[in-house]
């Protein structure tokens, strides 16, 4: 059973990060073009001259965001902000969506057509002081997290309707060509946000299905948390013990005051903490 976490409609809510200092949640409004956050049960919002989408903790006071143009360092408290790097920032086609920090302190990021233009997106890696470009031919990027062992990545091209897995190696650099975690043209899901537990199984949030499903390591599926709202986007542990499971939606093309908005379920294991960034 999921509760309300935030009334806020999102048009496109995304990148719910748990901030394990500061024992806060931080999630986007893409479409909005802002980052939310709640402090001592106030709404927050920060306001940006352009789209963001994702980000990893790097201090108590930092963030690395994600926007369509770049990843820039931005101050929570002073709201200032230093350039990082360019991130298709010659590219008018694309915009940052799904990303996710690694045990090694890489940070994941994937971009998409703001239309999801067929294989305008791709999926890089910033690690220390390197923005690498790892997959292209992505249309939706998707559902990049790790396993607790720093040894699988996964991902997803929502377009396609599965979720991909790869061998990664003491650096956190993928090894190896991707393969099949799990395939869900038969259920008919498609694979937005995703994270994995501390049990190593992955919760993904699915697109138009009311959902957030949990998959066990050989794929398989396991059990699901129902949310009011259709169109889940990404979920995020967190909680003093990781065991609050939030998620985000998207209000975009719905009507109804249950669209848009972030919801937490309590389940019964923990999730990972949200790995610090390493610039």
């Amino acid at each position: 059973m999921s509760n309300l976490f935030d009334d806020r409609q999102c048009q496109l809510g995304e990148g719910p990060l748990w901030h394990p200092e500061r024992q806060q949640l931080f999630w986007f409004d893409i479409l909005s073009k802002q980052l939310l956050t709640r402090t001592n049960g106030t709404p927050k919002t920060y306001q940006f001259a352009e789209h963001v989408s994702a980000a990893g903790w790097v201090s108590q006071s930092e963030l690395l965001v994600a926007s369509e143009t770049r990843l820039f360092l931005f101050n929570l408290d002073t709201e200032a902000t230093r350039d990082i790097c360019p991130l298709e920032a010659d590219n008018a086609v694309t915009r940052s969506n799904d990303g996710r920090v690694d045990p090694k302190g890489g940070f994941w990021i994937g971009t998409m057509g703001f239309n999801a233009e067929p294989g305008a997106g791709a999926i890089y890696r910033y690690y220390r002081g390197e923005l690498r470009k790892l997959f292209g031919n992505i249309t939706i990027s998707n559902a990049i997290c790790f396993s607790p062992d720093a040894k699988t990545a996964y991902f997803a091209d929502t377009d396609t309707q599965t979720i991909q897995k790869v061998e990664l190696d003491d650096d956190g650099w993928p090894t190896g060509t991707p393969t099949l975690f799990t395939d869900l043209t038969v259920s008919g899901h498609y694979p937005d946000g995703a994270v994995v537990d501390s049990e190593g199984h992955l919760w993904n949030a699915q697109w138009g299905a009311h959902r957030v499903a949990r998959y066990a390591p050989d794929g398989s599926f396991v059990s699901e948390v129902s949310l009011p709202a259709a169109q889940v986007s990404c979920p995020a542990f967190g909680g003093a013990d990781l065991q609050t499971l939030f998620a985000t939606t998207a209000a975009v093309d719905l009507e109804g005051e249950e669209e848009g908005r972030t919801y937490f379920a309590q389940t019964a294991v923990r999730g990972q903490a949200e790995h610090r960034v390493i610039l």
